[in-house]
């Protein structure tokens, strides 16, 4: 048995050399003349055609104009010169501290996970001359933001859209935490997407509380806000459908439904959040809008639907397929923006 065992270590050791970097293991002897290197496929010329499979360059890339400003970065319309195709370019500047650089490390995360038509499609990221980039499909109509009042046929079409992303968010346990109508963005198709994951998480267990206080209080639950109002817990699934049903009743109605004594006034709003009634749909409204906006904004979160649920509430369900046209109500086209608090 001794003789065994100094015969394994024997052979062991007489191995081990082999680990070095400057050894490798016999390979299969093969003619040079035949090694040649496999080449690449041509880039495509047509949009949307093979183009997907390939990360562009960074030096492919021409800044066309900007379009915006997301959390923690620029938004600029890029086009891809090789194939002329376009794309949207995230740029985060400078030099950033850990939390910061935690919460970019954290969007980056959960833009390489999610892979759903309601998402909008990241197609590469890079650390270019000091920039954090990130490379996002393109949506060339905008977001939701500070338009007319629209009609309930086409709203019930982008809330529908809207809650297949959340549902498939909060499947695989991400909570977006700032649903707004600047972050839900529409293209030439009146394809609804979700945008700017910038201040989500992915959540380690199904009951994270996840109450930190990123993401734009206007669209906030109360008891996030408060968590005295719940006895200190918050379910951000819940939460992501509180600010669902303020974006949607917002662009119903062409204007902030919550009523505020001033703009910037961050008390007003936060007793107007958390002390008033929800706000509601008009009455003139249908019956089915004003029972979904009920069954975002319940106040007790534990009554609010969740976004699987609100896929088959009647004003869903009736309106889905409808609204091929971005429709405006004949309500006052004026527009009254969240306030804004910083």
């Amino acid at each position: 048995m001794k003789q065994n065992h100094s015969n394994s270590t024997t052979n062991m050791n007489t191995n081990r050399p082999r680990r070095r970097p400057d050894l490798t293991l016999p390979l299969p002897q093969r003619d040079p003349s035949l090694a040649v290197p496999l080449p690449l496929p041509p880039p495509s010329t047509a949009p949307g055609v093979g183009a997907q499979q390939q990360t562009p360059l960074p030096s492919d890339l021409e800044r066309v104009r900007r379009v915006g400003c997301g959390s923690g970065g620029t938004v600029y319309m890029v086009r891809h010169r090789p194939t002329g195709r376009i794309f949207a370019l995230k740029v985060i500047y400078g030099h950033h501290d850990d939390p910061v650089r935690r919460q970019i490390c954290r969007e980056i995360e959960i833009l390489r996970k999610a892979n759903n038509p309601y998402v909008v499609q990241c197609h590469g990221m890079f650390d270019h001359a000091g920039e954090i980039q990130i490379l996002l499909e393109y949506m060339e109509r905008g977001s939701l933001d500070s338009r007319p009042p629209m009609q309930e046929q086409f709203l019930a079409d982008v809330a529908r859209q809207i809650l297949h992303g959340i549902a498939y968010l909060h499947s695989r346990k991400i909570v977006h935490r700032d649903i707004k109508p600047s972050n839900l963005l529409i293209n030439d198709r009146n394809e609804v997407k979700i945008a700017d994951f910038g201040v989500s998480r992915i959540l380690a267990q199904t009951m994270d509380p996840c109450n930190s206080s990123v993401g734009t209080i206007a669209y906030m639950s109360p008891e996030r806000i408060n968590t005295d109002l719940s006895n200190g817990a918050y379910d951000g699934y819940a939460g992501d459908v509180w600010s669902l049903g303020v974006s949607i009743l917002e662009c119903y109605m062409g204007r902030y439904p919550f009523t505020v004594a001033k703009q910037g006034d961050w008390a007003s709003l936060v007793v107007a959040i958390c002390y008033a009634q929800p706000p509601e749909a008009p009455p003139t409204a249908s019956k089915e809008f004003r029972s979904f906006i009920g069954c975002c904004l319940q106040k007790d979160p534990a009554k609010r639907w969740t976004a699987t649920q609100l896929l088959q509430h009647p004003f869903v369900v009736a309106g889905a397929g409808g609204g091929n046209q971005v429709h405006h109500t004949s309500a006052s086209t004026s527009s009254s923006a969240p306030p804004s608090l910083g």
